[in-house]
């Protein structure tokens, strides 16, 4: 019987960790016959696992999605990543998750094994995670988009731009990127033959499944720097490059990977790029860092600086002189 239990549970586990396998897969994975596998098989079902299986010599079994939520087989690292998981995206941008994760969190303590609670313990008091003030994200909407990403369908949905403009879009979903902030989506618009980076909360609807697409070359094989170009950089009037003259660290310390991208430039200096709209924008906030800087480009943020640089001084007024004694 005990044997019987553990052959279970490593089945259960197997099925966890993987979309779909095969009898001889799961067979050879478990030093069993496929007979076996499947005497197991209607055995989990029994215990209200939901595993379906599809014929031919291609198909396999699948734990699928049923009316409650089966225990899960976690092992210690597992466990505590899940623990610290819940604990910090309570305060993250999705809308609704934070009481859901508290619940959920609770659950999880109240089963750890007793070796895991002093290690979560110092964990949690030793981890800290600020609210975010960023436009929340219907957790329904990332979970059909992830969905629609692993089985490479088409989604159609109403997409609200930053200027107002709403319209349907028809994609196919590759990757959902969480820069910390906020949640972007790359993917493929049909409609505009050209990849586009979607902000998830600003899709208005939620997204609808359509037919399967055949998988085209990425845009980049870091699909999160690429997301990072194209939110900090590529949609805005000017794209600004500026020298600090401060290491990289302390530059990151205070320039959030959401505003721009950033590269070392011999240790002792740091290459800032970012796009914006108005050149107001980015003086005030170099300005605001308190570091020394040089304007690389554009021309005309130089020819900005030089006029601000101008107001600033009168508005200031002219230092007083000190009058100094004529030599004896």
């Amino acid at each position: 019987m005990i044997q019987t239990s553990a052959r279970l549970l490593q089945l259960l586990s197997l099925l966890q960790v993987r979309r779909e396998w095969t009898g001889p897969a799961l067979a050879k994975r478990m030093g069993v016959t496929e007979r076996t596998v499947r005497r197991d098989i209607d055995k989990l079902r029994n215990l209200g696992y939901p595993i379906h299986a599809s014929p031919g010599i291609a198909g396999g079994y699948q734990l699928g999605a049923g009316a409650q939520l089966p225990p899960l087989l976690l092992d210690d690292n597992e466990a505590l990543a899940v623990a610290l998981g819940l604990n910090s995206v309570a305060a993250g941008p999705v809308a609704g998750i934070g009481e859901a994760s508290v619940r959920a969190l609770a659950k999880l303590e109240q089963v750890l094994p007793s070796r895991l609670r002093p290690k979560f313990a110092m964990l949690k008091a030793a981890v800290t995670t600020l609210p975010s003030n960023a436009a929340s994200v219907d957790p329904q909407q990332l979970t059909v988009v992830s969905a629609a990403i692993a089985d490479k369908r088409q989604l159609s949905f109403d997409y609200v731009k930053a200027d107002g403009d709403a319209g349907r879009r028809l994609v196919e979903p590759y990757r959902l990127v969480d820069t910390g902030r906020r949640w972007y989506l790359v993917a493929w618009d049909v409609d505009r033959e050209d990849w586009r980076t979607f902000r998830a909360d600003r899709i208005a609807t939620l997204p609808a499944e359509r037919k399967k697409y055949v998988p085209r070359p990425l845009p980049a094989e870091d699909l999160a720097d690429y997301v990072q170009r194209s939110v900090t950089r590529s949609p805005y009037r000017y794209d600004v490059v500026v020298r600090l003259h401060a290491p990289i660290g302390d530059v990151a310390a205070v320039v959030g990977p959401q505003l721009a991208s950033l590269s070392d430039d011999g240790g002792s200096a740091t290459l800032l790029r970012a796009g914006w709209d108005s050149l107001a924008q980015p003086a005030a906030h170099l300005a605001a860092l308190d570091m020394d800087f040089e304007i690389i480009s554009p021309e005309e943020f130089k020819e900005y600086a030089r006029t601000m640089a101008g107001r600033l001084e009168k508005a200031a007024g002219k230092r007083a002189l000190r009058a100094e004694a004529p030599p004896q």
